[in-house]
């Protein structure tokens, strides 16, 4: 099984992402999520993509989603676009986008593949219920599907590695549950079939709570021989 660990990273600026890009790559990540909502200003998206050929993921959260970014939706989706157009390689889409049908489809045409994803920030649903948002990110089209929970209990670590063990072979899987409870989940996760996991630069460049650092996950997928 090929574990793959994706570093996000939260640029205020273009210039600090490309520090944050180039301290990602000299750890070995597989990919990097640019965390645009951190970004002050958006105008110079392009420049990014031209600093790296590591894969880069866009995310654009808003606030009701608890990301950084305050604008309305229509600038939301438009800073997602630009960046599907700038050559991202993955574009993050929340299930439930307002218009996502349309919104998915413009960013496939802008030759970006679509990371359709759901959070659960309150619990771990049961696992027939995380079958049925599987079942909905796939026939939205998604290339990946995205599945985050929280872990209230060590128990809901099996319930969102059971999933991946249940559909990795029939879409590619991002799942696992955040906070301190899911920490198992977060390093498991790759090793039963999900495409990737998620790991910080650093201690203090934390995107989620639970979060390991990607030298912590590369130390001990190491000693695991993976």
């Amino acid at each position: 099984m090929t574990v793959r660990v994706c570093v996000a990273v939260p640029p205020k600026t273009v210039e600090e992402a490309f520090c944050l890009i180039k301290h990602a790559e000299a750890q070995d990540a597989d990919l990097i999520e640019i965390r645009l909502d951190s970004l002050k200003n958006h105008d110079r998206i392009p420049e990014i993509t031209r600093y790296t050929k590591t894969p880069l993921i866009a995310t654009n959260k808003s606030q009701k989603n608890l990301g950084n970014f305050s604008g309305n939706e229509t600038e939301r989706q438009k800073i997602l676009l630009n960046a599907a157009k700038s050559g991202f390689t993955y574009v993050d889409v929340d299930l439930g986008t307002p218009n996502q049908e349309k919104l998915i489809r413009s960013l496939r045409e802008a030759g970006a593949k679509v990371i359709i994803s759901f959070h659960d920030f309150e619990r771990t649903p049961s696992l027939s219920q995380l079958e049925k948002v599987v079942d909905e990110e796939v026939a939205l089209g998604a290339d990946v599907c995205k599945i985050i929970t929280t872990a209230k209990s060590v128990e809901d670590n099996s319930t969102v590695i059971d999933l991946v063990s249940k559909v990795f072979k029939k879409c590619k899987i991002v799942c696992f549950a955040m906070g301190d409870l899911g920490v198992p989940s977060r390093f498991l996760s790759p090793i039963f079939g999900a495409f990737f996991t998620f790991a910080s630069i650093g201690e203090k460049r934390k995107t989620a709570k639970g979060q390991l650092t990607i030298q912590e996950m590369k130390k001990a997928y190491q000693l695991m021989g993976q």
